[in-house]
């Protein structure tokens, strides 16, 4: 395809990118979010799903979603299994609550109808536009915090402790306790990951976090090569060489017919299924304005009020793409914050998103290569990522403290409830009070008043 028809298509020059940036931006998203071509899988899978199906439904489900995020609102935003959803889909509502999964994707699927309606009503772009500029700007931040702190746990660099809740991964334990070669080795190439990446990106080397990634994973190969680095699948250490073991069987995608419209509606009527769709239904939506906040905040999207142009189109994306998902097979489909790695290397435009969906259909038949990508290779561009983002602080006016308050709060709920939804629920209802509190009502409009009590309510009845 000419450059011509990609520039009628995607508006590159309006967008201030070109072709050559655009593609570079959607490997460096599909390269943070290739994960997620693992992870879903492994999770869903506790509910008696299909592993090798789950893969081949998460890549598809993630190239469809994607597709329609370009042809609906010519953003480069990539859209994929949300994680949280997942794990919300296996662990409460089938192995807590009991429901079988059939009937998880059922609801699933209703709740995505359910976002078709309010975006067809532009009853979510309201939400969107309604919530003040300050605001908005403190998603980006919270969400950078957010995911340089995902990064972190991903490459064990932060790990749990008993006595402080989270703390450094500790080196000396790991050397006199045997276990620096399998985790402790993998921790030390994420550090060193992370300072490569660093320094691509004070040097301005185009496409530098793509390139910290791919140098992070080679480090890796030649430590399992050179026998420092021993994979040891029980730790959560796997090998970091792709498999081949079976031959060309190891190029063809698995059969996704085992999960394929699977979906159960015989208890929609029931209230427990009322509860299960307005979880995902709650968690789905504040989780995609919030990423679509911040992202389009760092990519500079926002016009002067705060709004998004062609918000209803990426709305629509997301909304068809958790239909679309639940019939294939998998659990809510939502724009993923690691799009903002893609942004972050001046990805402007829906060719960036088309890129990352090219990618995950060919993972269908190069999984060998991109299952063998590891969590230490992609933490130090979540991390990096993070700092970019975290830039946006500079905007909000700390001097202006009804807007600043709410906007702090709003920043630390992320990364410390570890949710997006929960630091824009923190947000609003600081927000809402304080001004209401300090006189300056003026500020706060019918549905911001509305959006508190929700919630508010929310906090006391779920």
């Amino acid at each position: 395809m000419q450059d011509g028809t990609l520039e009628k298509l995607f508006h590159l020059r309006e967008n201030g990118t070109t072709v050559k940036t655009e593609i570079m931006a959607g490997i460096t998203t599909f390269m943070t979010m290739a994960y997620i071509l693992a992870v879903n899988p492994s999770i869903l899978s506790v509910t008696g799903m299909d592993k090798g199906a789950l893969l081949t439904v998460t890549a598809l489900a993630s190239c469809f979603a994607t597709l329609l995020m370009a042809a609906f609102a010519n953003y480069p935003f990539a859209l994929s299994a949300g994680m949280g959803l997942n794990a919300f889909f296996a662990f409460t509502v089938v192995k807590q609550m009991g429901y079988s999964w059939e009937m998880a994707l059922a609801a699933v699927c209703v709740e995505g109808l359910i976002f078709i309606v309010l975006s067809l009503t532009n009853i979510r772009q309201a939400v969107f536009d309604v919530i003040p500029l300050s605001l908005k700007r403190a998603v980006s931040v919270g969400i950078g915090l957010f995911i340089a702190l995902i990064g972190l746990f991903n490459a064990q660099i932060i790990v749990g402790n008993p006595a402080t809740k989270i703390a450094l991964f500790n080196f000396k334990q790991s050397m006199a306790g045997g276990t620096f070669h399998t985790v402790g080795i993998t921790v030390l190439l994420a550090i060193i990951g992370i300072v490569i990446t660093g320094i691509m990106l004070a040097r301005d080397i185009k496409g530098g976090i793509l390139w910290g990634i791919l140098a992070t994973w080679i480090l890796g190969i030649l430590c399992e090569v050179t026998g420092l680095y021993v994979p040891n699948p029980k730790v959560g250490a796997f090998s970091v060489l792709p498999d081949f073991s079976a031959g060309l069987a190891s190029f063809l995608p698995a059969d996704p017919s085992p999960i394929f419209l699977k979906l159960d509606f015989s208890k929609v009527a029931s209230l427990d299924f009322l509860v299960i769709v307005m979880s995902f239904l709650f968690v789905d939506f504040f989780d995609t304005l919030g990423t679509l906040m911040g992202v389009a905040s760092k990519a500079n999207m926002l016009r002067k009020d705060g709004t998004l142009p062609n918000i209803k189109g990426a709305l629509m994306a997301d909304s068809v793409g958790t239909v679309a998902g639940a019939l294939m097979g998998t659990s809510t489909i939502t724009t993923f914050v690691e799009s903002a790695s893609g942004v972050s290397e001046g990805g402007r435009t829906g060719l960036t998103a088309v890129t990352t969906a090219v990618l995950f259909f060919l993972s269908l038949f190069l999984s060998p290569f991109f299952m063998a990508i590891p969590a230490f290779a992609t933490a130090p561009a979540l991390v990096m990522v993070g700092f970019l983002m975290v830039s946006s602080i500079s905007q909000i006016d700390f001097r202006n403290l009804p807007e600043a308050i709410p906007a702090y709060m709003c920043i630390i709920a992320m990364p410390f409830a570890y949710s997006i939804s929960e630091g824009i629920s923190f947000g609003i209802i600081s927000y809402v009070l304080v001004n209401t509190l300090t006189g300056h009502t003026s500020r706060v409009s019918l549905l911001l008043y509305i959006l508190a009590v929700i919630f508010i309510a929310k906090y006391v009845l779920i």
